[in-house]
């Protein structure tokens, strides 16, 4: 097999290296992204900077602000969790386990293995503080171990909740703890048939009765059939004290990242979309999520634009297929998402909503591999994304890949997960201008 696998190596390489780089006149954040024919390649481009250090140098903040990292030497840091008393808690791992059903397929996965960094993850949750909120890490201790891919973090009432690759478990936590022995209490299983997208990102209610769950496709596109897609592409609201769930939203390809606007109380939720229709379909997107809400896949995209690959098509749903409310730019992979409050980290960075954008494999040249800022005025996206971390792509390889992003009201600064570099990066205002909240 491995034989096999490194002489498809080679044809992969050469034949993805003839297609046709993106046009930059096409704009593609927005509420309105232009949306270019299709192209549905044999083979579509796939080129991933591979990994390489830092050598001392830091990513890129704009002037004003700096950008230190907090912890590092970590196994795949994914989400990020702040806790009442400000410690931070960082899901590390790596899951998933779906065969490739087409030689596309492994040759994809050769070149995303490509861009990942080669330490093993670490199944555990980590926790960091600092207790003087000066940048610096004051202790570091594995709080959770012994888990299965964690991913969503959510934290009621005394009660810590991780969705594991497979299911949600809860822990008791007692405020000031360091660490947490025992396998916790499972509330509930989640769909992990296959886990072609084995994330499960997770937010509460902003009353704290329910939790919300975001659970990935099995495909790209149905290539698997539609039988391995039940409660897949979905979004599940689940009763926090029973365990129960229901589908609350649906025809989200891969939502990755949730989250409330803390100014209206409306769930929103980062979404990767489809591949293999060119280097500029489909824009990945930030949007609301209404209950009920069906958002296309995998019959169409961006409202009614049909998908021709699925088979049989589904006019009825097309229909009903609501558009995204913000197009964050073809492949970026954005997998972070966190809504400033308390005036945000000041000026254009004062109302809106946080992205970490991981970055793409599957165009020729890189989309993403940044952290941006998404304004917002009366609740709604008002402006074009603004750069706030970048510098992870240098001389084509990536010195790191952004995750999941927190920002912490109380403290005015922004973390940001990098599971390439295996750190957790702080941003904040020169000189913290800010001071925890309570304080003189």
């Amino acid at each position: 097999m491995r034989r096999l696998l490194y002489s498809i190596a080679p044809l992969a390489f050469a034949l993805t290296a003839c297609q046709a780089d993106s046009d930059p006149d096409i704009e593609q954040v927005g509420p309105r992204p232009e949306l270019p024919a299709q192209n549905d390649v044999l083979l579509p481009a796939m080129t991933i900077p591979t990994p390489a250090g830092w050598g001392g140098e830091l990513p890129t903040v704009p002037a004003g602000f700096t950008v230190t990292p907090l912890a590092e030497n970590l196994k795949i840091p994914r989400q990020l969790l702040i806790l009442p008393n400000g410690d931070l808690l960082v899901a590390e791992g790596s899951g998933g386990n779906a065969p490739s059903v087409r030689p596309k397929d492994i040759i994809a996965g050769l070149i995303k293995k490509r861009g990942k960094s080669s330490v093993k993850g670490g199944d555990r949750i980590t926790l960091l503080r600092d207790s003087d909120g000066d940048g610096q890490t004051d202790l570091q201790t594995t709080f959770i171990d012994g888990l299965d891919a964690p991913y969503g973090l959510a934290f009621v009432d005394g009660t810590l909740y991780v969705a594991n690759q497979d299911n949600l478990v809860s822990f008791a936590y007692t405020e000031g703890a360091t660490s947490i022995d025992g396998p916790g209490t499972e509330l509930t299983k989640l769909p992990a048939v296959i886990n072609h997208h084995w994330t499960k990102a997770m937010t509460a209610s902003p009353d704290g009765s329910k939790l919300y769950v975001g659970i990935g496709s099995n495909s790209n596109v149905g290539e698997r059939g539609m039988d391995v897609e039940e409660n897949r592409a979905v979004i599940w609201e689940i009763d926090r004290e029973t365990g129960a769930s229901r589908i609350f939203a649906s025809g989200l390809r891969n939502p990755t990242a949730l989250d409330f606007n803390p100014s209206t109380g409306q769930l929103w939720s980062v979404v990767n979309e489809r591949d293999e229709l060119g280097p500029q379909l489909v824009p990945d997107y930030l949007t609301s999520v209404r209950e009920g809400g069906f958002y296309g896949w995998p019959y169409s995209y961006y409202g009614r634009n049909i998908d021709p690959r699925i088979r049989p098509q589904r006019p009825d749903l097309v229909k009903k297929a609501l558009v995204p409310d913000y197009a964050l730019g073809s492949h970026v992979a954005a997998l972070g998402l966190d809504f400033a409050e308390g005036g945000g980290l000041g000026g254009e960075f004062a109302e809106g909503a946080f992205v970490g954008q991981h970055g793409s494999w599957n165009r020729s040249d890189p989309s993403g591999y940044k952290v941006v800022f998404v304004p917002f005025t009366n609740g709604r996206p008002s402006g074009k994304p603004i750069d706030l971390v970048t510098g992870f792509l240098k001389d084509g390889h990536a010195r790191g890949r952004p995750v999941g992003v927190a920002f912490d009201p109380r403290r005015g600064a922004l973390f940001v997960a990098d599971d390439v570099s295996n750190t957790v990066w702080r941003v904040a205002p020169t000189a913290s201008a800010r001071s925890p909240a309570g304080s003189e």
